[in-house]
C-alpha cells in the first residue's frame, strides 16, 4: 500500500507536498519521494526512510516549483529497495513523472511487451515504472508535438485497455499539467479537491482526503472508476471518464485497517463504517453468545478502537484501554520480514496490568492476517493478569492474498488459511474467537443510501477476485514471490548490493 499526492499550485508547493505526505504516512513507512516543476527543469527527492528522514532543509530548499507530486512507499513485493523509490520519470515523450498506488495483475506481460514491442526498458521489479512507461508510449503513440487535455486521456484510456489490476495514479507532464487516475474498478482510492488563494485557485490529488483537510483543501470528490482529472498549466480542471465498462468495486480492507479514520472514501466515513463493524460485531455476539461473562473491552491499538468503542456500548460493557502504544514504531502489518514483525509486537505495545488482573477480558482487533501479532497480544494479557481472554475480530478470517495493492502474506502464511475458526483460536491461544461475517462487514461499510459503492473488492475474504483475471497459477506464482523465505532472500541480495556499492 502506498500514498500519492499531486499539487497544482499558484506557489512553492515544497512544503505542501511534504506536509501531505507527512499525513500519509500511514500507507508506507518504506521509503517517500517529491518531485517539483520550476518552469521546465524537474527537481527530485526520494530514498528509503519515513518522510521526515527523507527530507532535510537542504532537500527541501531545492525543490522548487508550483507544481509537483509526492509518494510514500511500502514494497508490495516484499523487498525494500531505494532504486524503486518513487516517483518514477521518463524522459520521453515530453518528460513525465509518476507515482502509483497498487498493483498491475498482469505486469510480466506488460514487461514483455514493452520491450518487445514499445521498445522500452524497465530498470526496476516496480509495476509502477511498468505503469509509466504504457502510458508514456500510450501518448507518444498519438504522434503529436503539442497535446491537450482530450489527448491525456486517450492515452489513460489506452492504459486501461492494456493495464490490469488495482492502481491510483498521479503524473506530471512537462509543458501540459498534472494528471490523476483511477483503475476501472476503483480499489484504489483517489481524491481531489481545490482552494481559493490570494494568488489564485490550486487543486490537490491525494489517496486520502485527510491530505486535502490538513491542508485547507476542500474535497470536491473521488475519482470514478476509470476517470482522469487534468489540471493544464493554466489551471482549467478537466475531468473525463476513460474505461469502457467501469465498475466500482472499492478495496473494502481500505475501511477494515488502512486508511485514516477521518477520511472519506467513496463518500463513505471510514470512522462512521468501522463503528458500524462494532455494533455488527456486538449483535453476532449477542446471538452466538448470550451468556457470556466478559467484563471488559480492550482495543488493540490504534486501528481497532472505533469498533470496540461501538461494541462495548451495544453490550453494556465497560470499555477500557489496557495496551499503552509506543508512538515511535510502525505498523507492524507492513514491516518486512517475520522476526522483525514478531520484535515489534512487544516493543510496540505494554499492558497495564490493573485493566487485566483477574478480569475475563474481550481484546478487539481490526482483523487477523497471520496471527503472530494475535498471538502475542492474547499473551501479554494473560501474562497481565487476565483471567480468561477471548478475541474478536471486526473483519472476517483472512484467508487469501491481496494482488491489488497490498502486501499480505503468502496464503500459506495466513493464519486461517485452510483452517477452521476453531483452528484458529487455538493458534491465538485465545478462550473464544468471534469474527465478523462478511455480509455484515459488507453492510457496515456501505450503509444503503450513503454511497454509489456497486460492490466491493472482498478478495481476502471470499477468494473472489474482481477483475476477473487472477487465475491459480497466478496466485501459485504470488506465493513463491511473497513468502518470508524468499523475501529473505532479497534483502540478502539487496544488502550484498549496498555493501558491494559502499565498498567501491
Amino acid at each position: 500500500m502506498c500514498g500519492i499526492v499531486g499539487l497544482y499550485g499558484q506557489r512553492p508547493v515544497n512544503q505542501a507536498l511534504y506536509d501531505a505526505l507527512l499525513v500519509l504516512q500511514h500507507r508506507g513507512q518504506d521509503a517517500a519521494g517529491i518531485v517539483t516543476l520550476e518552469k521546465r527543469q524537474l527537481h527530485l527527492r526520494k530514498a528509503n526512510g519515513l518522510a521526515r528522514d527523507v527530507f532535510r532543509t537542504e532537500h527541501m530548499i531545492e525543490l522548487k516549483g508550483n507544481m509537483g507530486i509526492g509518494h510514500v512507499r511500502y514494497p508490495t513485493a516484499g523487498c525494500a529497495s531505494s532504486a524503486e523509490a518513487q516517483p518514477f520519470y521518463v524522459n520521453s515523450p515530453y518528460g513525465i513523472t509518476l507515482a502509483h498506488n497498487g498493483n498491475l495483475t498482469n505486469a510480466d506481460e506488460l514487461k514483455q511487451d514493452l520491450y518487445r514491442e514499445d521498445l522500452r526498458h524497465i530498470n526496476t521489479s516496480s509495476d509502477s515504472e511498468i505503469l509509466l512507461n504504457v502510458f508514456a508510449h500510450e501518448l507518444q503513440a498519438l504522434g503529436k508535438m503539442r497535446i491537450d487535455a482530450q489527448d491525456v486521456f486517450k492515452a489513460v484510456a489506452a492504459v486501461h485497455r492494456r493495464c490490469r489490476g488495482g492502481y491510483a495514479a498521479v503524473a506530471m507532464i512537462l509543458g501540459y499539467g498534472l494528471l490523476g487516475f483511477r483503475d476501472p474498478c476503483g480499489i484504489r482510492p483517489i481524491v481531489f479537491g481545490g482552494r481559493q488563494t490570494d494568488q489564485g485557485y490550486e487543486y490537490m490529488i491525494a489517496s486520502e482526503s485527510v491530505a486535502l483537510d490538513a491542508q485547507g483543501f476542500e474535497l470536491i470528490r473521488d475519482l470514478k472508476p476509470g476517470e482522469a482529472v487534468f489540471i493544464d498549466e493554466k489551471g482549467n480542471l478537466h475531468t473525463c471518464q476513460c474505461a469502457a465498462n467501469p465498475v466500482h468495486s472499492p478495496c473494502i480492507f481500505e475501511f477494515v485497517y488502512f486508511a485514516r479514520p477521518d477520511s472519506i472514501i467513496d463518500n463513505i466515513f471510514v470512522h462512521k463504517a468501522r463503528s458500524r463493524m462494532g455494533g455488527r460485531l456486538a449483535r453476532k455476539l449477542q446471538r452466538e453468545w448470550p451468556d457470556h461473562d466478559i467484563d471488559v473491552v480492550v482495543p488493540i491499538p490504534d486501528t481497532s478502537r472505533t469498533a470496540a468503542l461501538e461494541l462495548a456500548n451495544v453490550l453494556g460493557l465497560k470499555y477500557t484501554e489496557g495496551f499503552i502504544k509506543n508512538r515511535y514504531i510502525g505498523r507492524t502489518f507492513i514491516m518486512p520480514g517475520q522476526q522483525v514483525r514478531k520484535k515489534s509486537v512487544r516493543q510496540k505495545l505494554n499492558a497495564i496490568e490493573s485493566e487485566f488482573k483477574g478480569k475475563n477480558v474481550l481484546l478487539v482487533d481490526d482483523s487477523i492476517v497471520r496471527g503472530t501479532t494475535s498471538q502475542q497480544i492474547v499473551q501479554m494479557a494473560r501474562d497481565a493478569g487476565a483471567k480468561r481472554v477471548y478475541f474478536a475480530s471486526a473483519a472476517p478470517p483472512v484467508r487469501y492474498p491481496n494482488v491489488y495493492g497490498i502486501d499480505m502474506p503468502s496464503a500459506s502464511e495466513l493464519v486461517a488459511h485452510g483452517r477452521s475458526e476453531r483452528e484458529v483460536q487455538e493458534m491465538i491461544g485465545a478462550d473464544r474467537l468471534i469474527f465478523q461475517d462478511l455480509d455484515d462487514l459488507i453492510d457496515a461499510v456501505r450503509k444503503k443510501g450513503k454511497s454509489e459503492v456497486e460492490r466491493f473488492d472482498t478478495s481476502v475474504f471470499s477468494g473472489h477476485y474482481v477483475t476477473g483475471d487472477v487465475s491459480n497459477q497466478y496466485l501459485e506464482q504470488l506465493e513463491l514471490l511473497r513468502n518470508d523465505t524468499a523475501k529473505q532472500g532479497r534483502e540478502m541480495v539487496a544488502n550484498d548490493v549496498i555493501g558491494l556499492h559502499n565498498n567501491t
